[in-house]
């Protein structure tokens, strides 16, 4: 096992800047990078400012239905791309997942739910649980029905649900694909819901329409949480069977999620509102990834692809390491899968309960050798199985999320970095010495910083300066980004 199976820097983008100026001089040359900095970014003074406006809450749509009616279809059609699963049986979808989206400049957020069923127990009582809370947050409803079947039975037990939360209701008649099933549609007016908006969402015919209806429907500003709103998005990663599910459980105080000792049990990601720290989080336990997703096949190989997305739809990832076992390949792959991503980062020690005196020294050793890279992630020691240190959980995250969204002021960073050069320039490379001249924040989540220099610097000084920014500014539990803006000499 090697170290390159993680980054040695984050990927640095390269980018040719070229000023007016013939001059060396150094005033001249800062004034010229200052100008640049301020030209892509805008005014320095207003890009530090820490009180950013919030953005208004979006519109919720949720779309539900029974099962197998076409749901995460027309959530696809109108996303504009294939993302909900979509599948020839009933009940793939199982929990609700929000899809950002927009109609003639109206945005909105898209909740698909699963399938919604009548007296329904285990994960089917689960899934219409999660249904009815759907539909309880949501500022306007989508209920799916099946033109070809009719309405059946559930549909009518859905119709009650929806009266008794009071939201508007759009009725779709789904799979009306042509002309001649259009009075298939008219029969669902018994529903009781007015006139059936007859569409396809398989070829996408009647959708516009649809949401000519929808948008008109909804309030200027809703209930849905924006990105940089509501609980803390957290990933749960690990390999298969290191203990993900078992730990929602532990958090969540119930078998929210289905358990067993065979490694894959988990399949599509699984949302959960956990209150921890008197603060609420949403945890996403997710199915642990094979050593390379092209070993995967079937629902194992669209599994690791979920899992991927939810890791870019998190704000922080903990990472389930199994404690009693050395550190594998697939372990440290997740690692550099999350600072690939730019998610901030807490690695959770899990099975402590299996660990004797022995195995701890061993632990360290293979965490100095192994996970150089990753230094700056927190460590929380835990064990799903017995609840032990749950609570420092919290801290952890806390700590890894305000690495993640530290901004330092220009003026700050600048003084920092004069510093660090005049102490510690950069080596002579054939005869010629770049320079850091000019440096900015460009973005936070994750940290990323912009150098104006003189030419290219090597990876080694990089890393250099990347591990000073963290002793002088914290980062703890982020991955920063150093981009370069280089002023070529120019040529006579």
């Amino acid at each position: 096992m090697t170290d390159d199976l993680l980054p040695d820097e984050p990927e640095t983008t390269v980018v040719e800047w070229i000023d007016d100026t013939d001059s060396d001089d150094d005033v001249s040359l800062l004034a010229a990078a200052r100008a640049a900095a301020i030209a892509e970014f805008g005014d320095l003074e207003e890009f530090d400012a820490e009180d950013l406006a919030e953005e208004p809450l979006l519109p919720t749509v949720a779309v539900v239905g029974r099962p197998n009616v076409g749901k995460s279809t027309l959530v696809n059609r109108i996303i504009g791309r294939r993302e909900a699963v979509v599948e020839d049986i009933p009940g793939v979808t199982r929990d609700r997942v929000s899809y950002a989206s927009d109609w003639n400049g109206r945005d909105f957020l898209l909740m698909d739910t699963g399938g919604w069923q009548r007296d329904a127990r285990g994960m089917a009582a689960q899934i219409a649980a999660q249904a009815e809370r759907a539909i309880n947050e949501a500022d306007a409803v989508l209920f799916v029905v099946d033109a070809t079947v009719g309405a059946l039975d559930e549909d009518e037990a859905v119709v009650r649900v929806l009266r008794k939360a009071g939201v508007p209701v759009l009725l779709v008649a789904n799979k009306v694909d042509d002309a001649r099933t259009e009075a298939d549609a008219t029969a669902l007016w018994s529903l009781g819901l007015g006139e059936p908006h007859a569409v396809s969402a398989l070829h996408g015919r009647g959708s516009g329409d649809l949401l000519d209806e929808l948008v008109s429907l909804l309030p200027e500003e809703g209930q849905g949480r924006t990105k940089g709103g509501g609980p803390r998005r957290v990933a749960l990663l690990g390999k298969p069977n290191v203990g993900k599910s078992s730990l929602l459980n532990k958090l969540a105080g119930e078998a929210r999620v289905v358990v067993d000792s065979v490694a894959g049990t988990t399949v599509d990601p699984v949302d959960e509102l956990i209150v921890l720290g008197d603060r609420e989080w949403w945890f996403v336990d997710t199915a642990g990834i094979r050593r390379r997703v092209r070993e995967a096949s079937g629902h194992e190989y669209y599994a690791s692809l979920r899992t991927r997305a939810a890791l870019e739809k998190a704000e922080v990832a903990l990472v389930l390491v199994d404690a009693s076992e050395p550190l594998s390949e697939q372990d440290l792959r997740l690692l550099s899968l999350v600072v690939e991503t730019g998610r901030a980062l807490v690695i959770g020690y899990n099975k402590w309960d299996l660990v004797d005196e022995e195995r701890q020294r061993y632990l360290e050793r293979e965490i100095d050798r192994e996970l150089v890279q990753v230094r700056w992630a927190p460590r929380v020691n835990v064990s799903a199985l017995t609840g032990r240190h749950m609570a420092k959980l919290v801290p952890a995250l806390d700590a890894a999320l305000a690495g993640w969204e530290t901004r330092i002021p220009t003026s700050r960073l600048n003084a920092f970095l004069s510093e660090l050069v005049a102490a510690h320039p950069h080596p002579v490379r054939g005869g010629r010495q770049p320079r850091i001249l000019f440096g900015t924040q460009a973005s936070t989540r994750p940290p990323t910083f912009v150098l104006f220099t003189t030419g290219f610097l090597e990876a080694g000084y990089r890393r250099f300066v990347e591990r000073r920014l963290r002793e002088e500014f914290g980062f703890v539990g982020s991955p920063i980004r150093l981009n370069l803006r280089i002023r070529e000499k120019r040529r006579r």
